[in-house]
């Protein structure tokens, strides 16, 4: 039987073995371990001459380890039951076992001020390098993680949905010892500055656009349709759509070339084709802006053709 003296289970003579030739084990009272299972190697200091044994003594699985962070009490029987278990025999021991045994899973802390960090540093490097226009306006992570310890390896991934401007979902992925463990989220708001097209006071339907109407003025584009015009010789020339109110940011949709032909118009017809070039009069079906196809008649074969508006004057066939 195994006696208890101020609050250790010594086992200190088994058999004819002497205390002093038996392989010893000291358990400690706390110890901390790293790994997912608990090892006896792990919480025990084991000497002897016997090293086949000892080997045998420091592979044996106690039970699983807690969580990171987090502690375990392991009941001395419960080591005297794993010995057993894996057939080693008691009497060759010299055991001394503490009347509790705590086990504690080592950890490392990441904060929400790390993975922001993370975050940033991933950002800088992928998405805004080089763009002196663009900054980080703000990252968001709120959860406070404990890994295992051990060696720790992190991905940081962005949404695929995203359009890498404005608010931006992204994933942060844990390994340890090259296994995953733990994925976090984070959002991060993403600003680019760019200069874009801004009315400077109202205009009316149909009004041909010039200098004086429009100003530069710079925006975050993340706010911003994707089809804002952020060069003002794109919209000179051009005329409104509709009415539009002042400092309204100028998109393709609200702009558009006036007709350059109505309809009625007499115009030239150009055919080109195996290196023969054809003219001949015609009239505008419909009105037609630059570039636009449109249907004419020819006024000597009175067949109505689609042409493409070349200027005021001049449409041409295009062949397929």
């Amino acid at each position: 039987m195994i006696a208890v003296f101020a609050g250790l289970i010594l086992q200190g003579m088994i058999g004819e073995i002497p205390a002093e030739t038996a392989t010893r084990v000291n358990i400690s009272q706390k110890t901390q371990v790293d790994g997912e299972q608990i090892l006896l190697g792990k919480i025990a200091r084991i000497e002897g001459d016997d090293s086949l044994l000892i080997d045998r003594l420091n592979g044996i699985v106690i039970g699983r380890a807690p969580l990171p962070g987090k502690t375990r009490e392991i009941d001395p029987d419960l080591v005297e039951r794993r010995l057993k278990q894996n057939q080693i025999d008691l009497d060759q021991l010299a055991l001394r076992l503490p009347a509790k045994v705590i086990v504690e899973r080592s950890s490392i802390e990441i904060n929400p001020e790390k993975i922001k960090a993370l975050v940033s540093e991933y950002i800088t490097k992928n998405l805004i390098n080089n763009m002196p226009d663009a900054r980080i306006k703000e990252i968001q992570a709120a959860e406070t993680l404990k890994l295992p310890g051990g060696h720790i390896t992190y991905k940081v991934k962005p949404s695929s949905n995203s359009d890498m401007m404005g608010k931006i979902p992204f994933t942060v992925s844990f390994d340890v010892n090259g296994k995953f463990y733990k994925r976090v989220w984070a959002t991060a708001t993403v600003e680019i500055f760019t200069n874009v097209v801004v009315t400077l006071k109202p205009l009316g339907r149909h009004k041909p656009i010039t200098e004086d109407d429009i100003q530069l003025q710079r925006m975050d584009l993340a706010k911003l349709p994707s089809d804002v015009i952020t060069d003002p010789a794109v919209v000179l020339g051009q005329r409104t759509r509709r009415a539009i109110g002042s400092q309204t940011v100028l998109r393709s949709n609200l702009v558009e070339f006036p007709p350059l032909l109505k309809r009625g118009d007499v115009v030239v017809i150009i055919a080109e084709t195996g290196g023969l070039k054809i003219t001949a009069l015609g009239q505008a079906q419909k009105k037609g802006r630059l570039g636009e196809r449109i249907p004419v008649i020819n006024f000597d074969s009175k067949k109505v053709l689609f042409a493409r508006v070349l200027d005021a004057n001049t449409v041409k066939i295009d062949f397929k």
